[in-house]
């Protein structure tokens, strides 16, 4: 667990979650929940396939907050941002795939909303601390490994596009209003509470459900790509710390993640601890091999000499964790309905 003296920062403070629902999202809460004496509220507008799922704070709603609503509205947003003191901003799409194949929603979900946020923030609350959750997918296909922050942006999609823009709002948003702003580029994250629905977000994610289905992992290019994973327990703790520190504001950081490992090697250690699932190995489809990057993982140098941080838990016991979570909530993350609830079924306190 992260030292103890970054969580009593949050201690009596008040905290708003966008996309808090989600998969990091929803980690987060708990970990705050589980500080004490943190207001949370949890704002996600459920949207369909991005992983929003009311399962997700089981055990914790009478502790939160929670409206359903969309970010990019400003009567809601304006409403929430008030004397919040801290800002864990999660909200957005992460899908390449679907933000090639529908740029303009990826405009509105990563970058149009994000601006009606720190406009509200401006207007309302100039002095709020603001933890956003960019991707490494910003670098596009590396020139060096490991990915260091000074290595050039060359985003691959249209996803990458905008999550670097939202970047730049919210550090230009510091310069020029003074709004505490900090971005933390996330590499490959895992662990429970994970949308497990298709395969557009995430291939571990995807890769879990196959092997524990008793699937085909499919593999593209043979699975020789080199990628870094971090489990969520990590990821959370990394978000708790850069919140915690005045030096982080108005830096970007990388969270590296654990050695690197080849995506055939990960599939056969998924099919070792469930004991189901084989592998086919099949040429890239011409929508993933336009923005295939190969070998992509990341330095943590500058966040963990700034604030300590470094991933903690090791793939194997990472990968264990997760597929016990799934074998023991199996029923809310298989069924094809399970993220997207109506609202009628929820409730907001």
């Amino acid at each position: 667990m992260m030292a103890q003296e970054h969580f009593v920062e949050y201690k009596g403070r008040s905290v708003l979650i966008t996309g808090g629902l989600g998969f990091i999202g929803s980690n987060l809460a708990r970990a705050l929940v589980e500080i004490g004496g943190v207001d949370v509220t949890i704002l996600d507008s459920l949207v369909p396939g991005q992983g929003g799922n009311l399962h997700n704070i089981e055990g914790i709603r009478d502790r939160v907050k929670l409206q359903i609503a969309d970010m990019g509205s400003n009567t809601v947003i304006n409403h929430l941002v008030g004397g919040v003191d801290y800002i864990f901003n999660l909200a957005g799409s992460v899908s390449h795939l679907d933000s090639m194949n529908n740029p303009l929603r990826d405009l509105e979900l990563n970058c149009a909303a994000q601006l009606t946020l720190l406009e509200a923030c401006r207007s309302f609350n100039p002095h709020v601390k603001i933890i956003f959750t960019s991707t490494r997918q910003i670098y596009g296909t590396p020139v060096y490994l490991p990915l260091d922050e000074r290595h050039r942006v060359e985003p691959p999609d249209i996803n990458g596009i905008h999550k670097l823009a939202a970047e730049q709002y919210h550090l230009l948003y510091r310069r020029v209003y003074g709004i505490r702003s900090v971005c933390l580029r996330l590499t490959n994250t895992y662990g429970p509470r994970q949308l497990l629905l298709h395969d557009r977000q995430s291939f571990i994610a995807w890769f879990i459900r196959q092997a524990m289905d008793g699937g085909v992992i499919e593999l593209f290019g043979e699975g020789k790509q080199r990628r870094d994973l971090n489990y969520v327990d990590d990821v959370i703790e990394a978000l708790l710390g850069a919140g915690a520190s005045e030096a982080a504001e108005g830096e970007v950081f990388n969270l590296g993640g654990t050695e690197p490992i080849m995506l055939s090697a990960l599939a056969e250690e998924l099919i070792s601890l469930t004991g189901h699932g084989s592998v086919r190995c099949l040429p890239f489809p011409p929508e993933r091999q336009s923005i295939e990057i190969g070998n992509a993982y990341s330095s943590a140098e500058k966040i963990q000499s700034l604030t300590g941080w470094r991933p903690r838990t090791s793939l194997r016991e990472g990968l264990i964790r997760t597929i016990e979570f799934y074998q023991k909530h199996r029923d809310h993350y298989w069924n094809v309905d399970a993220d997207t609830l109506s609202r009628s079924q929820t409730t907001v306190s």
